[in-house]
């Protein structure tokens, strides 16, 4: 009926749909005979998206911090004053809504009513509705929620280190805002926000579970528009971000019982290509798995000699203006800790990895994306993910098998020197 484009995968044994539908949403369906279904409406609309033009020459636009996080708050307001998370529950659905960096997202999941829910994510998310009476109020619920962020050990250890990696990137700044940004906030420029970003091809919306592509176009038919309108461009105006780091220590005074470490190793070969973005994405993710898996040396000789406690995770994260390698733990040694880590690193890249730890390394992050293939909210969010970063979602465990010895090894000598290292400690008050 539409134009749709299927994709497969012989290896998975899976495929989705993509549906291009008249009003300028992309659909995409992936059935999956699991018991829930997975619903996510998401926009390329996030925390960082704040200084755009709306022609190559205009004026840059400048929103404040925390804008896309508030619209986001709002939209589940209707104009009759009730809210849809009510008319999710009514339907025994159970929905929620984020926002990241570089996008928003609105979703539900559900066992039965697809068709109700779907139907109300669609219309909620695409009729915006704004009083003065409602910003006020919401600024007062969005106020309370910045405070408990700041009133948070682990959030605020993670928010020191983002300023100590970057200068003036907007990812530096909490994904809410400031208590003073988002008082600048009114109906209006929520609407010119709004009407900025929450254009429909600016969207995507993800359905998997055990439904058809005919079942989510009979609802999307009836909400959406019937005709698609023009993309009215977005430029996005970068703020130039130096190579280096702030600082090479953080440090703030919380009530803990133990020091909370966060070391992020900041990386600045961001590759303009999104194919080469997506496979450095691998490339460091599987180097990661090698170095600091629970499995492997320095991991298990720091817990195993009391540096350490049990609370420990690490993660690459990549996107077109930033990318940081992080590893989290609590240590009553901060010190000891970052000392071990250097040396540890550097014998790493004296020797090189381990062939054999390097592709143990690739078996755990493949049989990892095999295994999210078992949870529909998992499948979608995944998809989600890889279509916004224009990857392919069916081709990343053969990219992570391609990845080379030495590729692994030449990351690993960018990127995990100390110029590139800061330790964010939140530390206990009074010692």
């Amino acid at each position: 009926m539409y134009p749709t484009t299927k994709f497969e995968s012989a290896l998975l044994r899976e495929s989705f749909e993509k549906i291009d539908h008249p009003s300028g949403l992309p659909i995409y369906v992936f059935p999956k005979k699991l018991s829930a279904t997975y619903a996510i409406l998401s926009v390329r609309f996030g925390s960082i998206d704040t200084r755009i033009r709306l022609a190559p020459n205009s004026d840059v636009l400048t929103f404040p911090d925390g804008i896309a996080h508030f619209l986001e708050h709002k939209l589940f307001e209707n104009p009759d004053g009730s809210d849809s998370l009510t008319a999710f529950s009514t339907f025994g659905a159970d929905a929620n809504a984020y926002t990241g960096h570089t996008r928003t997202a609105y979703l539900f999941s559900c066992t039965e009513k697809f068709s109700e829910s779907l139907a109300e994510l669609l219309r909620f998310v695409t009729t915006p509705w704004f009083t003065p009476e409602s910003v006020e109020r919401e600024r007062g619920i969005i106020t309370e929620e910045i405070r408990a962020i700041v009133d948070s050990p682990w959030d605020r250890c993670a928010e020191r280190l983002a300023e100590g990696l970057y200068h003036l990137h907007p990812v530096r700044k909490n994904i809410c805002g400031s208590e003073e940004s988002i008082a600048r906030i009114t109906p209006e420029l929520l609407y010119q926000a709004y009407n900025i970003f929450y254009q429909l091809p600016n969207m995507a919306l993800v359905v998997c579970g055990d439904v058809t592509a005919g079942e989510v176009l009979a609802v999307a038919d009836k909400v959406l528009p019937k005709v698609k309108q023009p993309m009215r461009p977005i430029l996005r105006v970068p703020v130039p971000e130096p190579p280096g780091i702030v600082s090479p220590r953080m440090r703030e005074e919380m009530p803990v019982s133990i020091p909370i470490l966060n070391f992020g190793f900041k990386d600045a070969k961001i590759p303009a290509d999104p194919v080469l973005r997506i496979r450095r994405d691998a490339i460091l993710s599987l180097v990661g798995e090698v170095l600091f898996s629970r499995s492997n040396d320095f991991f298990g000789t720091l817990f195993e000699e009391g540096l350490i406690t049990s609370s420990y995770s690490y993660s690459y994260s990549i996107c077109e203006t930033f990318a940081d390698f992080d590893l989290s733990c609590e240590s009553e040694d901060p010190e000891e800790v970052r000392q071990c880590l250097l040396d540890y690193l550097a014998d790493m890249r004296r020797s090189g990895l381990d062939p054999e730890a390097l592709e143990r390394a690739r078996r755990v992050l493949i049989a990892d994306q095999i295994r999210d293939y078992d949870s529909t909210e998992e499948i979608a969010n995944n998809l989600l993910v890889f279509l916004f970063d224009d990857a392919e979602l069916f081709g990343y465990p053969a990219l992570l098998a391609s990845v080379t010895e030495a590729e692994a090894n030449a990351c690993l000598g960018e990127l995990f020197r100390e110029e590139n290292l800061c330790l964010s400690v939140v530390a206990p008050a009074g010692k």
